[in-house]
């Protein structure tokens, strides 16, 4: 299974925050132990949803998108869905955090899982360390590797 961490960011509005971009890679090289994992910036929703539709391969990219409004998920229920898209063969898993205004209409529905980390507002960079956290939480928990040790 390949991941990409995929954001919806305007040029203008990345930060060039070096402690975030430095915790990302690190958890990113992490998953790198467990499966192939990248990151892509995207300049609009519109941009995303195209890349993620010219996504090859035998089937198409799982898009999990986080969303306010998503399912809330604890460290272990979703590693144990990260676990079961594995099993079941998914070979791209798109997980992606989406413009400031959120998500429209369309890309939800084309979303094939829509996910919250909570209720609270995070912004963008802050949400992708969140998320490459979890992402390697979830495949140390498969792994049954201590880093989670059920907390």
């Amino acid at each position: 299974m390949k991941l990409i961490l995929a954001a919806v960011l305007a040029r203008q509005f990345r930060s060039k925050s070096e402690a975030g971009d430095r915790l990302i890679d690190e958890y990113m090289k992490r998953t790198a132990r467990y499966a192939t994992c990248t990151s892509e910036l995207f300049d609009s929703e519109a941009g995303l949803l195209t890349w993620l539709d010219r996504q090859a391969g035998r089937t198409p990219a799982y898009a999990l998108l986080l969303d306010s409004r998503g399912q809330q998920y604890s460290s272990d229920e979703f590693a144990g869905q990260i676990g079961r898209l594995r099993d079941e063969g998914t070979q791209r898993l798109v997980l992606a955090i989406g413009p400031a205004d959120g998500w429209s209409p369309a890309a939800r529905q084309r979303a094939d899982l829509l996910l919250s980390l909570g209720r609270m507002t995070l912004p963008h960079q802050l949400a992708r360390v969140v998320l490459a956290e979890q992402v390697y939480r979830a495949f140390t928990i498969l792994a049954g590797h201590p880093y989670h040790s059920g907390h």
